[in-house]
Formats: structure tokens, C-alpha cells, sequence
């Protein structure tokens, strides 16, 4: 078989395109493919699929391509113009590479696969030979073609969260597909327009799709979502880890103040005793489990609100928001009259947004998603040391977490 048959093969080149020329270049070590058209030959109208003659070409370009064994492979060729009645002078479409693009489609996949394996663009440039600016821009124009494609679909359970993009309270607002383990929109921010904007990026066929938001307690998502989705208050989760995440701090908060008390008294029955109380008992190994059994006979403060801390996670096994409804009452008459601060506190956040804690009895539904999301964005963004550039940190959630169509056809 000829070289240049040989080429237009794994090209996938059909009339009237052909390979007039291939060169290998050793010292370089490049194979340069040229390829051409047959004279006469007409050509489609980007914009109406008119058939017309050549009016004329653009200078020779070239696209870099799947390699050859270890030889970079570029492809050089002059792209047909066609003169449209209605359009003007339009280059047509090429069938090995998109419009504007220096890479062919095959290279343009690979790369692409290239990127979510190795999740950092500093990783992929080492794997595919080109720069950092070629292999971002590759990303970009995935998530741009992915956007485009994208289409309205029903989004019964949804979550909204914040991540932190930098220090000093810098966030972006995202929307997830509970369902899906997707990130539908992102903003910047963590406030009500944040969260509105995000809500803009839905249709309004998936806004009415929505029957179930998990969020933590910020106020902020509350009167967004209740302004975007019709009957939120029925609709809206408070997630349990985050609740659960505000008792443990309660804990924590008791801890702490019962410990410097007796410390100051002589008294070390708490010290190196942090972890025993932010974790369930579950969690713990032997040793702590000895450790935590000594603590807990000590009857201390602590121990009293690690047992209230802990007798909240029954809140969630109710069957109905009643069931969960009535033990809450029962949980929060025994807290509220305790000298425990911080429980109390807790206590009465709970109860000013009970109705959308025991809602969870309704949905079944919660941020682990969201969570376990965020944990895979922080793990990108450790990878490549940070974003500077918010817009950009934006486009890498989309491509790694958006679930998107981003390979070219």
C-alpha cells in the first residue's frame, strides 16, 4: 500500500478530497501530510448546503494530528471558498477539523480523553506534545460545543451549594443534578443573586421539572429558590449533613469552654479528647473507644451534648414528617432546657426551619452529591495549584463535573 493510500484511510478521507504527498522528516521527526482536491469540484455553503463551485482558497494551513508511531503527524492543506448568492464568500466546512481549529477531529478526541484522564492540562501537554495555551483552548471550545449542544431535561431533585474559588470568601454558587452527580449552573458568588443567576442558566421546562432542592441553611438560597421555583417551601431540603455539621461544632464549642474551666482547676480529663467527640462512635478504633468510655463516665458537659448531638441523627429514620415532626419536639424541650449554649442554638435554628428539615421524610434527598462534587473540584484544583482566573475555574467544573457532550462530530 502507497503512503499517501495508506493516509487517507486513517484519515477517513472520501472524494473529493485525496493525499496528494506524504514526507517524513527524520531530523524533525514530523510526517507531513498534504492533502488536495480534485479539480472541478463543487462544494456545500456553510451556512445553506448549496452546492457550488470553488471561488477560490485560503493560504495552506495546517493541523496537527494523531501521531504516527512517535512522529508528529500535521496535515497542510488549502481550504475551498464558494461564493453564496445569499451569503457571500464563505470557507466550507473541512471533514478532518472544525472551523478555526488547528487540530484535527481525531486529535481534538483523544486529547479531550487525555484531559479527564489525567484531570490537569499540565498533565495532559506532557501525554500530547503541545502547549499549555493548545491544550487549554482545546478544553474551552469542549465546554463551548458541550453548552451548545445542551438541552432542556427534567430536573426532579436538584441541590445548590457553595465552593470556595479563593481565600478571603471568594465562592462560586453551582446547581447540581442530584440524580445525575452533574453541575447544571455556576455563578459567581454565594448570595441571592448568585443563586439567581444560576437559577437563569435553567430553563424554564427544567425549573418546573424540579420537584425536591437540597441546600444548607443559608438564607440567601432559601429566598432565591423560593423566587425561581414555583412551591419551594414544599420542595426545599435542609441537608442533614450540614445540620449535623452544626450540632458536632456545638459540641466542639462545649468542649472547649468546659476545658479551659478545668484546666484552670488542674484538672486534663479533656485534653487530646477533640476527635472523640467529632466523631461517631463508629469511627473510633479500640484505644479511642477506651479513651472515649473514660471521658463519658466522667459525666461532663461534653458528654451530655455529644449524647443530644447523637440523638439527633434519629431525626432522619422517620417515615413521615410527622413521626420526625414529633420526636424533634421531644429532642428540642430536653436540649432547650439544659445549660448547653450551643446545643440550645442549634436547637433553635432547627426549629425555625423545621418544616424543610423534616421535609427530607417527603424527598429523601440530601447534599451528599453536591459534597462528593465538591470534593472532585477541589482535588482538580489541587492539582494544578489553584486558579488564578475565576472564568477559568468555571470552564475546568463544566468539563470535568458538567456532564457535557464535548467531543467534536
Amino acid at each position: 500500500m502507497q503512503g499517501t493510500d495508506f493516509y487517507e484511510q486513517i484519515l477517513g478521507l472520501t472524494g473529493p478530497w485525496f493525499v496528494a504527498d506524504v514526507q517524513l522528516d527524520m531530523e524533525a521527526q514530523q510526517v507531513d501530510v498534504f492533502v488536495e482536491h480534485g479539480e472541478g469540484e463543487t462544494f456545500c455553503c456553510p451556512d445553506c448546503d448549496r452546492q457550488l463551485p470553488c471561488y477560490d482558497h485560503t493560504k495552506s494551513r495546517q493541523w496537527r494530528h494523531l501521531d504516527t508511531m512517535q512522529f508528529a503527524t500535521i496535515l497542510h492543506a488549502r481550504t475551498p471558498r464558494v461564493k453564496c448568492p445569499d451569503h457571500g464568500v464563505k470557507q466550507i466546512r473541512l471533514p478532518w477539523a472544525e472551523k478555526n481549529s488547528r487540530f484535527s477531529l481525531f486529535f481534538e478526541r483523544f486529547a479531550i480523553d487525555v484531559l479527564l484522564a489525567t484531570q490537569t492540562v499540565k498533565g495532559a501537554c506532557s501525554i500530547l506534545g503541545i502547549s499549555w495555551d493548545e491544550s487549554w483552548h482545546i478544553l474551552q471550545k469542549a465546554v463551548a460545543r458541550g453548552k451548545d449542544r445542551k438541552q432542556s431535561k427534567n430536573l426532579p431533585r436538584i441541590g445548590i451549594d457553595e465552593k470556595a474559588f479563593r481565600k478571603r470568601h471568594n465562592y462560586v454558587t453551582l446547581i447540581y443534578d442530584l440524580d445525575k452527580s452533574t453541575v447544571e449552573a455556576i455563578s459567581d458568588g454565594h448570595d441571592t443573586a448568585a443563586a439567581d443567576a444560576c437559577f437563569d442558566q435553567l430553563s424554564d421546562s427544567e425549573k418546573q421539572s424540579v420537584e425536591a432542592v437540597a441546600m444548607d441553611m443559608s438564607a440567601a438560597y432559601v429566598k432565591s429558590t423560593k423566587g425561581n421555583i414555583a412551591l419551594a417551601e414544599q420542595k426545599i431540603v435542609h441537608d442533614r449533613f450540614h445540620i449535623m455539621k452544626l450540632a458536632t461544632e456545638a459540641v466542639d464549642k462545649v468542649r472547649r469552654s468546659e476545658q479551659k474551666k478545668l484546666r484552670a482547676e488542674g484538672d486534663d480529663r479533656l485534653t487530646g479528647t477533640r476527635y472523640l467527640w467529632l466523631s461517631g462512635q463508629e469511627n473510633l478504633s479500640e484505644k479511642q473507644q477506651e479513651r472515649f468510655d473514660a471521658a463519658w463516665k466522667a459525666e461532663l458537659l461534653t458528654g451530655k451534648a455529644w449524647a443530644y448531638k447523637e440523638m439527633l441523627r434519629d431525626l432522619w429514620v422517620h417515615d413521615t414528617p410527622a413521626e420526625a415532626t414529633t420526636f424533634f419536639n421531644d429532642w428540642y424541650k430536653r436540649v432547650i432546657h439544659t445549660k448547653l449554649e450551643p446545643m440550645k442554638k442549634v436547637a433553635r435554628t432547627i426549629k425555625e426551619r423545621l418544616a424543610n428539615v423534616v421535609s427530607y421524610c417527603t424527598h429523601g434527598i440530601t447534599n451528599a452529591v453536591a459534597e462528593g462534587m465538591n470534593s472532585k473540584i477541589m482535588a482538580i484544583k489541587r492539582r494544578v495549584g489553584g486558579y488564578r482566573n475565576r472564568d477559568n475555574f468555571k470552564t475546568a467544573i463544566l468539563f470535568y463535573c458538567g456532564g457535557l457532550d464535548l467531543y467534536p462530530q
